[in-house]
């Protein structure tokens, strides 16, 4: 009954299961019990739950032929002990008790220590692994290079000092706030480690001081942070009634002034949120004034116009307010003022005025007529409808057609010209065939030295829009021609085209992607 007592009180206070215990002490008894009668016979121990008496037993494994004469008993032999033994059964032997000698003991009370302290690992990690992304309180135990040890009560944490605000310190005995943000199981045990400056961490601090935001009328939708200095969240509203904004600022901004007051003074802007990009952005490089945007979606970019006088504003000291904004839309934003925004444009405008002017043979009006229509290329007149030229001011159906025409005659002599280039550069043929190149995209391609199938089959999608111009080609359509060169890969691997695939004996999208990688090692061989 003492033993049952003592695991007991281990159990409890260990915080583990009462029959891990008595596991460990069985194995430690076991490990005693093969010591003292031999490490080759099959020795086990168990503990009676009910009073504590510990059992001995020597197994014996009938089986014919015999393999290990300390383990195993022949069929004859087992019979002598128990007439209805047959193959694969075990016969017990029971063992006297023994007595602990100095080492037996210190043996086994290694072998219960640590058999109890990696039960109390795996609690310590299934406790806490499901509870990442939650905010505890702790002590500080100890301080060392700027880490910090939390005591979480029954287990430990670390602070790492990465992951403190700047010009934060802690001395031992400090309460501490922090998020759980990892656990991960290491050699030296289950790691918990917190942080104070994940954007989640925020949010859980507006949660608690917001009942709106944990009842579910208010979400959180977007935090970005600058650690200890500056930061922005957006939130919206579920009930119409509800002001989010002012609902997490609270009276007399009591609510946020408590996040404030945790974070060591970090300010924080609180955004409404919106559905729509352009209102979104704006609202986020709040407090300044934004007088235009215009989204590229292609590129998930975002140009915004300022007046002069909000551009230092709009940026922040050291591009902090950009640079939350775009943390928090996901947006890459791009500021200007409306003074560089009318040089672009003018800029722009003659670009294209002289294009036009030069391309189609035509005086300056003609040109900036198109311009100011928003026609950017000469492939754009040159397949647009007739009808749509013939309702510019000015424009008939006549003056129509003859642009239309100066257009594609301007582009086929182009196509000669990058054809003939093409050919002197060398890209040979094969890489022309493929779809979606155009005659200026080979040409680039030329003069960068990606000149075979392979040296285009070995590009990456964002390297050959570096190569041949963003506005060519877009993600997917970039994606679509490197699968294309990588397609005699396949055919390469599999000695011909599968059957099956593609028309014409292609193979398909999926085919080629399950063979890049196959086809890509067969290309390093060589």
């Amino acid at each position: 009954m003492d033993l049952l007592q003592v695991a007991d009180a281990v159990a409890r206070e260990k915080s583990i299961d009462r029959d891990e215990v008595l596991d460990a002490m069985e194995q430690a008894i076991q490990k005693a019990g093969r010591s003292k009668y031999g490490h080759e016979h099959d020795i086990r121990a168990t503990i009676d739950r009910r009073n504590g008496e510990i059992m001995l037993v020597r197994y014996l494994e009938v089986a014919d032929p015999i393999e290990n004469e300390a383990t195993q008993i022949t069929l004859t032999q087992a019979r002598r002990k128990k007439p209805d033994a047959k193959i694969g059964d075990f016969l017990t032997d029971v063992l006297p008790p023994i007595d602990f000698g100095r080492i037996a003991a210190q043996t086994a009370k290694q072998v219960i220590v640590q058999r109890v302290r990696d039960a109390e690992r795996r609690r310590q990690y299934n406790e806490y692994k499901d509870r990442i992304g939650e905010v505890v309180n702790g002590l500080v135990k100890r301080v060392e290079y700027g880490n910090v040890t939390v005591d979480l009560g029954r287990s430990e944490a670390i602070l790492r000092r990465d992951e403190l605000l700047p010009r934060e310190h802690f001395k031992n005995g400090d309460r501490v706030r922090a998020l759980i943000y990892d656990v991960r199981e290491e050699p030296r045990g289950p790691q918990v480690f917190l942080s104070r400056t994940h954007p989640l961490f925020m949010a859980k601090l507006f949660s608690q001081e917001v009942p709106e935001i944990y009842d579910g009328i208010i979400e959180i939708k977007a935090v970005a942070r600058d650690p200890g200095s500056r930061a922005k969240i957006a939130v919206t509203s579920k009930d119409s009634a509800i002001d989010p904004v002012g609902a997490c600022v609270g009276m007399r901004g009591s609510r946020v002034q408590a996040v404030v007051g945790e974070l060591q003074g970090e300010k924080v802007d609180i955004i409404p949120w919106s559905g729509d990009a352009a209102t979104f952005v704006v609202n986020a490089l709040a407090p300044a004034e934004v007088a235009k945007v215009v989204l590229d979606e292609e590129n998930n970019r975002i140009e915004v116009v300022v007046p002069d006088d909000q551009l230092s504003l709009a940026i922040g000291r050291r591009g902090q307010n950009v640079r939350l904004a775009s943390m928090l839309t996901g947006w890459d934003i791009d500021i200007m003022t409306e003074a560089e925004e009318s040089e672009r444009r003018s800029e722009e405008f003659r670009t294209r005025s002289n294009l036009f002017t030069e391309a189609l043979d035509v005086d300056d009006v003609i040109a900036h007529l198109l311009v100011a229509e928003g026609f950017a290329s000469v492939e754009e007149i040159a397949f647009v409808e007739p009808r749509e030229l013939a309702e510019i001011e000015g424009f008939d159906a006549d003056i129509a057609e003859e642009l239309i025409a100066r257009a594609r005659v301007f582009l086929e002599e182009q196509d000669v010209r990058m054809e003939v280039r093409r050919t002197e550069l060398g890209v040979e043929d094969e890489v022309a065939d493929v779809s979606g190149l155009t005659s200026a995209a080979l040409v680039r391609l030329g003069e960068q030295g990606v000149k075979t199938l392979d040296d285009l089959a070995d590009l990456a999608g964002d390297e050959l829009r570096e190569i041949v111009g963003k506005d060519a080609l877009s993600e997917d359509e970039a994606n679509q021609v490197i699968m294309a060169a990588r397609a005699h890969w396949f055919d390469d691997a599999d000695g011909g085209p599968a059957d099956g695939g593609g028309s014409d004996g292609d193979p398909t999208e999926d085919e080629v992607a399950e063979a890049t990688a196959d086809g890509r090692a067969n290309i390093s061989g060589a």
